[in-house]
């Protein structure tokens, strides 16, 4: 008899279940729920353009929705299917996306007084509101603990755990008062279904301790209250309510709770595995191992790396922290990434994009990606910055924006796609030059995500502009498939599971398509790519000093003879 896991994994505007087949890594289905809260499943605030929040409720009502909606399509689709042989469940999650909760593990805003405050919901990845925090956390620790910093290439993002939790100090002090703990999404959801109600007892993941709270086992854990307490004093003092330890994501959080059992229609037996960003499950989901790079592409790109722990690492600066089993036990886990990809291209088409391109979203998307794709690399004359969302990697900074140089009264809204389309892969090359700058081989790049899967333009410019082989992951649901690969190692070999990650990821992992590249396209692109380094250092750097004289001229004379070869 078969066994089967359920991967769930928690996005940026809804959330879904795959179900498995742990042994031939067959789909059996997923299901899909959008978050009904906010814009899109966001909460924002028009006045605060950096607010980004959303409701927990939403989590709940979409475990429930997502689960059992899999397992009707799984009965449908697969006679044979039985849910009383569902072994097990992994979670993934966005993040850094901290939640202040009482010490009943209940989100704050579950409370009627702070029902319709945003401070008391789940602080999503891309709120940068904190970002003078950020900075002041960036500031302590370069003077009093450098060691913090090395790991996390150099500077403390406002999209991470402390930064936030010091922002909601500053300015919803009523908030922060009241909350008994924090904890992140990831850990948050494996505690629910397994019925554990202390935030003192939740198993809390290593990938997003190590990656956003700078948590290492070489420092006993968090930050110490003593720096905690010259950030903010008194602030060292939410330290004893979180956590000292921190765990991979193929050990067990516990089995699920009967309450939950009920509501989903799974056996009492199954196990729940401790949780983890979605990026790095999706890493996991798409086959990664050393010297290969997978890039979650969806509205930001996340990209991952994993480096065997029994061999000399360096400090990256710039990337998002070198982590041990954030991705897998026994390896570094690298992550570095961008903050804005397919949220450019989405802004784009909702603000800017005229009606004659098309009377929907959908159609707009598509006549744009057809004209774009007519049109060779540097032919028109259009050069991007991928900044509109701030750049994660390799610069760390939530307060830069886009850039659009070359424009005419002639330039169309495809060139401009296609445009930022471009600026989006400069960008992906710009991380790659720096994990090889230190040491760190990329001899493939896997792609995986909704973008990867469905925008074959997209691919085929990252091919040309990377200059290798750009490989799509087999499976559309990379984050989800790798939640389903922990779930089957916490549950074990007795239960029907797999030994370690790579036994299952032999089982039930693979790539589909693959974009090679066009030399005549990557040549023209080395060109492009120089001149993005200018731009990128002259507005991303305090140290740059030169002119910008030549930008717009070279970026003229490349359109003139490419149009000319044309």
């Amino acid at each position: 008899m078969s066994r089967y896991v359920i991967g769930l994994d928690f996005g940026t505007n809804s959330c879904r279940s795959l179900l498995v087949d742990v042994s031939s890594g067959r789909e059996l289905a997923e299901h899909v729920y959008e978050y009904p809260s906010g814009r899109d499943g966001v909460i924002i605030d028009e006045s605060e353009p950096h607010l980004a929040r959303q409701n927990p409720a939403d989590y709940l009502s979409g475990i429930e929705e997502t689960v059992r909606g899999a397992i009707r399509k799984a009965k449908s689709r697969a006679p044979e299917f039985d849910p009383r042989y569902i072994i097990g469940i992994g979670v993934d999650t966005t993040g850094s996306s901290p939640m202040p909760v009482d010490e009943h593990n209940r989100p704050l805003c579950f409370q009627e007084q702070f029902r319709e405050n945003p401070a008391a919901m789940v602080w999503l990845w891309k709120d940068h509101t904190s970002y003078r925090e950020a900075e002041e956390l960036t500031r302590l620790a370069a003077e009093i603990r450098p060691e913090f910093l090395s790991v996390i290439g150099g500077t403390y993002s406002s999209e991470w755990w402390w930064s936030k939790i010091l922002h909601c100090r500053n300015t919803a002090e009523q908030v922060y008062d009241a909350a008994f703990s924090w904890i992140e999404i990831c850990d948050w959801i494996p505690a629910v279904l397994t019925g554990n109600t202390d935030p003192l007892t939740i198993k809390r993941s290593v990938c997003a301790a190590g990656h956003k709270a700078m948590y290492n086992p070489a420092w006993n854990g968090l930050p110490d209250e003593q720096f905690l307490n010259r950030l903010s004093p008194g602030l060292g003092n939410l330290r004893k309510r979180l956590y000292d330890r921190a765990y991979t994501a193929d050990r067990q959080a516990g089995t699920i709770s009967p309450e939950w059992a009920l509501k989903l229609g799974i056996p009492e037996s199954a196990v729940v595995a401790v949780g983890a960003f979605d990026a790095h499950m999706g890493a996991v989901g798409a086959g990664i191992a050393p010297d290969t790079l997978v890039k979650i592409v969806g509205t930001s790109t996340c990209d991952i790396m994993v480096h065997p722990n029994s061999k000399r690492l360096q400090d990256i600066p710039g990337v998002c922290g070198i982590v041990d089993g954030s991705v897998m036990e026994g390896y570094y886990g690298i992550e570095a990434g961008q903050s804005g990809v397919g949220d450019i291209f989405l802004w784009f088409v909702n603000t800017l994009v005229p009606e004659r391109y098309g009377r929907n979203q959908v159609e707009q998307f598509a006549n744009l990606e057809k004209k774009a794709a007519e049109q060779k690399p540097g032919e028109s004359g259009l050069l991007a910055l991928d900044w509109n969302n701030g750049n994660r990697t390799i610069l760390v900074d939530a307060r830069l924006s886009g850039l659009m140089v070359g424009q005419t009264l002639r330039t169309e809204a495809h060139e401009i796609y296609r445009a930022l389309l471009e600026a989006t892969g400069f960008g992906a090359l710009r991380i790659i030059d720096r994990m090889e700058e230190y040491g760190v081989r990329v001899e493939q790049v896997i792609n995986c995500g909704g973008l990867a899967a469905k925008n074959s333009l997209l691919m085929q410019i990252y091919a040309d502009i990377i200059g290798r082989p750009m490989k799509v992951s087999r499976s559309e649901q990379t984050p989800a498939l790798g939640a389903a690969i922990f779930a089957s190692v916490a549950a074990g070999v007795r239960a029907g599971g797999h030994a370690s990650v790579q036994d299952a990821q032999n089982c039930m992992v693979g790539t589909g398509k693959e974009f090679v590249p066009v030399e005549e396209n990557h040549r023209t692109y080395k060109e492009l790519y120089r001149l993005y380094q200018q731009l990128h250092d002259a507005f991303g750097t305090p140290s740059w000093s030169g002119g910008m004289f030549n930008v717009m001229k070279e970026l003229m004379n490349i359109r003139d003879r490419v149009r000319r070869a044309g």
